[in-house]
């Protein structure tokens, strides 16, 4: 076992062959989009992100599947498996079957299957002196996500986090083969900050980020300006604010941004600083133009985050 329960990170690593490891991860949750379609697409693609982040490639799933029989119709299922194959096919990941149970609440996702080379591993727990962090993706989906609950979102403005949230890591999983990435996750649930904490818990150092180069939705400032800020930023909050010093003139809703759990993020991906330009191109020229160099890592036994 190369990466296992002895500590926590996107997924666990076994070690088939001196050329070949496993990636395995299960991932599933409640719908967070009306249409059922966008949602088995965006279930797929979180599920999928995993394996990215560890720097593989998915190869086969399974679904996973809790259905309220008589609530609602099998159309609906149908419409969400369609959205998770689709979205499979695109990662050319085979579907190898799956599993449903009866549940009094609608669930869906995916329990993946990658191959990694055993020594290009990615591991949140490599953090380097000097080594800067790229973002790929904007925060700000449960911002939006909650203000689309509440009916304050454009359809316009639901069209484009929706996107966002199935869009696939592909694209700078791939860029990052090119580069001698240190460590490396997907920034989901925990959000930015309290995904960067277990990257610098035990590592002896500490990370600066930058609040002016972050990606962030335009939507997401104005609905966390108005309130709109999910319970799940409040909680990583409380988690984890233990851990980070903001500088003066930092805001309120920034700081909300900062803790906002995400569905289906980017990657944050931290290497040589000498390499950050030439990645940062890569990604931009793959489609990913809202990528940008968002912290730097520096050594520190506090091990703690300086947002500046």
């Amino acid at each position: 076992m190369i990466v296992g329960l002895d500590r926590a990170d996107d997924a666990g690593v076994y070690k088939i062959s001196d050329e070949l490891a496993l990636i395995q991860t299960v991932d599933f949750f409640t719908p967070i989009v009306d249409d059922p379609y966008w949602f088995g697409q965006i279930a797929a693609a979180n599920a999928l992100s995993d394996v990215y982040a560890m720097g593989g490639v998915p190869k086969t799933a399974m679904n996973l599947v809790g259905f309220p029989l008589g609530q609602m119709e099998l159309e609906v299922l149908r419409q969400i498996l369609m959205g998770g194959l689709d979205k499979l096919r695109e990662a050319e990941t085979v579907l190898a079957g799956g599993h449903s149970v009866e549940d009094s609440e609608l669930k869906y996702g995916l329990s993946v299957t990658g191959f990694v080379h055993p020594d290009r591993v990615l591991s949140k727990k490599n953090l380097r002196s000097g080594d800067r962090l790229i973002l790929t993706k904007p925060l700000g989906t449960g911002i939006v996500n909650t203000a689309v609950k509440g009916g304050l979102a454009s359809p316009e403005q639901v069209r484009k986090v929706t996107r966002l949230m199935a869009a696939l890591n592909r694209k700078a999983a791939e860029v990052m083969l090119d580069f001698p990435v240190n460590a490396c996750t997907d920034i989901t649930g925990f959000g930015l900050l309290g995904h960067l904490a277990e990257m610098v818990c035990g590592s002896g150092h500490s990370v600066r980020v930058y609040s002016k180069n972050l990606p962030v939705l335009s939507e997401a400032v104005e609905f966390a300006s108005m309130g709109m800020v999910p319970a799940g930023a409040h909680k990583n909050r409380s988690y984890r604010e233990f851990m980070v010093s903001f500088a003066a003139g930092i805001s309120p809703v920034w700081k909300d941004i900062l803790f906002d759990p995400q569905t289906s993020g980017g990657l944050l991906i931290c290497l040589p600083a000498d390499q950050t330009g030439e990645m940062l191109s890569r990604l931009h020229e793959a489609g990913l133009e809202e990528s940008g160099v968002v912290g730097d890592v520096f050594p520190d036994p506090s091990e703690r985050i300086l947002v500046e």
